[in-house]
């Protein structure tokens, strides 16, 4: 049996039936079209469905949408309203962080959480702020780069 809820995704409203086992993973990508969020392992070990709840990173795949009433969501979506990129998406495409792309959203979520609350992080803050996010071709040494170079920003 599915119920109603409202769930405000990137500032918007979005009301929908949702089943109890639903997750929020599956809610953003096949009931709402925002498919930026990626399934990847969907057991909560590859960071590829991070998104953000109420300012702290959360996988997608392990959360369950009714869980999500009320509460503020962002996807990679909501990061460049009007299309204009966050400098963490410029930072990732200035210093080659992205090669096939698929763990690029989920990074970049955790990495936007990382910078809002340390603005200046040491390179082994930022390891430690991506660990629960795994790249299989671009490499960490990139990625550490890109949000490094975005925190001087």
């Amino acid at each position: 049996m599915k119920t109603i809820i409202t769930l405000n995704i990137n500032q918007e409203a979005c009301e929908l039936a949702v089943a109890p086992n639903q997750t929020l993973l599956d809610v953003l990508r096949d009931d709402l079209a925002l498919t930026g969020s990626k399934k990847g392992c969907d057991s909560g070990a590859c960071g590829a469905c991070t998104v953000i709840i109420d300012g702290e990173p959360v996988l997608g795949c392990m959360t369950l949408a009714i869980r999500c009433q009320g509460k503020q969501i962002t996807t990679i979506e909501g990061l460049c309203p009007g299309g204009k990129l966050h400098p963490l998406q410029q930072a990732a495409l200035d210093h080659n962080a992205v090669q096939c792309g698929f763990c690029t959203p989920g990074w970049i979520l955790a990495a936007k959480v990382l910078l809002e609350n340390n603005p200046r992080p040491s390179r082994e803050e930022v390891q430690r702020g991506i660990s629960g996010n795994l790249c299989r071709c671009t490499g960490y040494k990139k990625i550490e780069e890109a949000i490094l170079s975005a925190a001087e920003r």
